[in-house]
């Protein structure tokens, strides 16, 4: 089979898996993987990015590629999963997998050792439908600093992977090119760093941010009430942008949400692209689960992790404490981890949830996160400052209370359904596109279960 044959083939694989999988699974898994070879013996060799990858196909994915595989003509007698693209037939026709040899560790300034955190890579940064325009970007401003997307500006909630995704901008540019020079710093560091300059007179200040050719700042709304530390980081800014050197920063906030930031700022921060990281689905969340496991060398039983993922929705950071006492624990006892443990360490979440969670509490939550009377949410008004959280209120008891669309229709004194139907889908898109829909519904959840 030729190149170009094994190409098509596996484009058309995909495809068909692209359907029957969701989108979160197909980006994270089948995105980067390709088909290097099909024997005369049938032996299947294809190509996947990491250890992860490959204990996905082997554990959850091998029948669903081996049956779509026979649709396509092609009954596998061996599927091989291999980490890199490099493989190689010896004497006697046999084929065998070699893995793409690993590239010498660059050797970087102490500056930069002590910036960024090699472990935060592209490899090792699970993909879904909540971060992959941001992932992309980074990526593109990893292989074109300067160029594209200049300023990067990554905002979302607490724990959702905004350090390790700007950091592997960094060690990426770093691989490709180890004579750049990249800093990485959390703003407070330059806050401390220039009050120093000034109160002991030190020098170098400047020449230190602005001799940079990536300068990447993490948790930018922390510079909220320091006037002075707010133009020189302007100047400093601007001494970069002129000269096409790649800016990164990371906030919890859009550039236009982050309070008493100087207009001339935030002009400058909405240049480029602003993109934000929501809160990963649950497909996300267990591929997420999956690969930390794996990178303890433990392949968790599929329905521990969709426990936990069912039941850590918050952020990455406490999903990833959760496993690790998990498997803390599992260890300690000398046993696999499984769902009873599991249960027995994250039980208390469920039971910290009001069992008798109601419509009624949805709506008197709504109404007190906004501000308005219950009666107008029920009401006909169709005022924007009360049409907005009737439709947050119909969004939250589909997600949370699994109600028809009739049923809350009803519950919000409408007479058809279809109005519900609307508002719910309303209230989908706009969490995904607006920052401030997307804190008001999350803190109203939170205020159900807290």
């Amino acid at each position: 089979m030729t190149e170009t044959e094994r190409h098509r083939l596996w484009q058309s694989v995909c495809g068909e898996i692209e359907l029957s999988v969701t989108h979160a699974a197909f980006m994270t898994w089948f995105k980067k993987t390709e088909l290097l070879d099909v024997t005369d013996a049938g032996d299947i060799f294809i190509s996947v990015p990491n250890i992860f990858a490959k204990q996905q196909f082997e554990v959850k994915f091998n029948s669903l590629v081996k049956e779509t595989l026979k649709r396509n003509n092609i009954t596998p007698r061996a599927i091989n999963y291999i980490i890199g693209n490099k493989i190689e037939k010896q004497s006697d026709n046999r084929v065998v997998s070699i893995a793409a040899p690993r590239l010498a560790k660059k050797e970087l300034s102490p500056t930069h050792q002590q910036s960024l955190n090699q472990r935060y890579t592209f490899s090792n940064y699970i993909v879904g439908g909540n971060n992959d325009l941001a992932y992309a970007a980074c990526q593109a401003a990893a292989t074109h600093p300067g160029s594209k997307y200049n300023p990067l500006f990554i905002y979302g909630g607490v724990g959702l992977g905004k350090t390790h995704l700007i950091q592997a901008v960094g060690n990426e540019i770093l691989r490709k090119k180890p004579d750049m020079r990249v800093l990485y710093i959390n703003i407070e560091t330059f806050v401390n760093e220039f009050l120093d300059s000034i109160r002991f007179k030190k020098k170098g200040f400047s020449d230190k941010y602005r001799n940079v050719d990536v300068l990447i700042v993490d948790d930018m709304q922390f510079i909220v009430g320091k006037e002075k530390t707010q133009e020189e980081f302007f100047h400093t800014f601007n001494a970069l942008h002129q000269a096409n050197k790649q800016i990164i920063i990371s906030s919890d906030k859009p550039p236009k949400s982050i309070p008493t930031l100087t207009e001339r700022l935030r002009s400058r921060f909405e240049w480029g692209m602003a993109i934000d990281i929501q809160m990963p689905d649950f497909e996300t969340r267990c591929a997420i689960i999956d690969a930390k496991a794996g990178q303890s060398g433990v392949s968790l039983p599929r329905e521990t992790t969709e426990y936990i993922a069912n039941n850590i929705k918050t952020n990455i950071r406490e999903l990833e404490g959760a496993l690790n006492q998990l498997l803390a624990i599992a260890e300690l006892r000398g046993r696999e981890p499984n769902i009873d443990t599991a249960m027995a360490l994250i039980g208390n979440v469920k039971q910290n949830r009001p069992n008798h969670l109601t419509p009624k509490h949805v709506i008197q939550h709504t109404s007190k996160h906004f501000q308005i009377e219950i009666s107008d949410i029920l009401s006909a008004r169709r005022d924007k400052h009360i049409v907005l959280p009737r439709q947050i209120a119909m969004y939250l008891l589909r997600s949370e209370l699994h109600m028809s669309f009739p049923r809350i229709a009803t519950e919000l004194g409408r007479k058809d359904h279809t109005t519900a139907i609307h508002s719910i889908e309303k209230i989908d898109k706009a969490i995904k596109l607006d920052f401030v829909v997307r804190e008001q519904v999350s803190a109203i959840r939170d205020a159900l279960y807290a």
